[in-house]
């Protein structure tokens, strides 16, 4: 591949970054579409050459209270899931990879049959119910729903709590973005990770 082209992709790449950071597209494929269109190009980045780029926006934009919000967001994220532990709670997402951008949200997964129980207990505790709506994504012929519930965090930071079918929690899913097992953190894990190392990124590079 010549200078040429690597110099085009990176172009496309930061384009499609710039497009997600603004809130102008939420989605990796979009963003690499449109971004790939406004240079009149038919090659498109890998969504990791994307990812960097972003990740290297928000570092650019957001200098050092960028950190300083990851551990925030990593202490807002632990309250939540001590209130939802007993259905398993993971965190997942920007604040798990240390990647956050200005218009990143909390991420976490519980695996529960019935929602409204998880409705009932954010509830119970004060917690800022949103949004709520279901979800259906297929991969590799597979069906799956999931329900989301978007709250407001006793500080202030906006989470989005994904809950999934109890059968679908030994199952491991591949990351699109960074192409490895999403793992996330268990409250036991995030404890220790804001104890030793709160700034700590979970990329694979």
């Amino acid at each position: 591949m010549d200078f040429g082209t690597l110099s085009l992709r990176r172009k496309i790449a930061r384009e499609a970054a710039n497009l997600l950071y603004s809130g102008f597209e939420k989605e990796y494929k979009q963003a690499k579409l449109k971004a790939a269109k406004t240079f009149g190009a038919h090659l498109l980045p890998t969504n990791l050459e994307v990812a960097v780029e972003l990740d290297r926006m928000a570092s650019e934009n957001e200098g050092s209270s960028r950190i300083d919000r990851l551990v925030q967001m990593r202490e807002e994220a632990l309250v939540l899931m001590q209130i939802l532990k007993e259905h398993n709670p993971v965190l997942i997402g920007s604040v798990w990879r240390g990647t956050i951008h200005h218009n990143s949200d909390i991420d976490i997964i519980v695996y529960h049959d019935h929602p409204d129980q998880v409705l009932k207990l954010l509830r119970h505790n004060n917690i800022k119910i949103m949004q709520t709506e279901r979800a259906a994504v297929t991969k590799k012929g597979k069906r799956n729903v999931s329900f989301h519930i978007h709250v407001e965090c006793p500080a202030g930071e906006k989470a989005e709590i994904k809950v999934s079918d109890t059968e679908e929690a030994t199952v491991k899913t591949k990351c699109d973005i960074y192409g490895d097992l999403i793992l996330g953190l268990r409250i036991e894990e995030l404890m220790k990770t804001l104890k030793e190392n709160p700034k700590q990124r979970f990329v694979p590079f």
